[in-house]
């Protein structure tokens, strides 16, 4: 399952996070979203679990708690809507 982890520190690291969530079970990967000019943590991150029993464990044990002074969300990660419609609001034709 992935595992959607919002306001975070920007001063967690990805090891305190991983290590957070393997208390309840295998991560299979853990990621903070980086910005890529500022290189520095956008506060929120991923976590894969592949047992859904103990991901849903460490959703509910780890939803609003304080990890490095922050309260995290934690919540079952949703699917991005598909981006296919790059238009910009003013359609396919560019002709001004």
């Amino acid at each position: 399952m992935n595992i959607f982890v919002a306001k975070l520190s920007y001063d967690t690291q990805l090891a305190e996070l991983q290590a957070a969530f393997e208390e309840f079970g295998e991560v299979s990967s853990a990621k903070i979203i980086m910005d890529k000019f500022s290189g520095k943590s956008k506060g929120y991150g991923f976590v894969e679990m592949p047992n859904d029993d103990e991901a849903m464990n460490a959703i509910q044990e780890l939803n609003d708690v304080e990890m490095d002074g922050r309260r995290i969300v934690v919540k079952k990660a949703e699917p991005r809507p598909r981006r296919d419609d790059r238009r910009g609001g003013y359609g396919n034709d560019r002709r001004y």
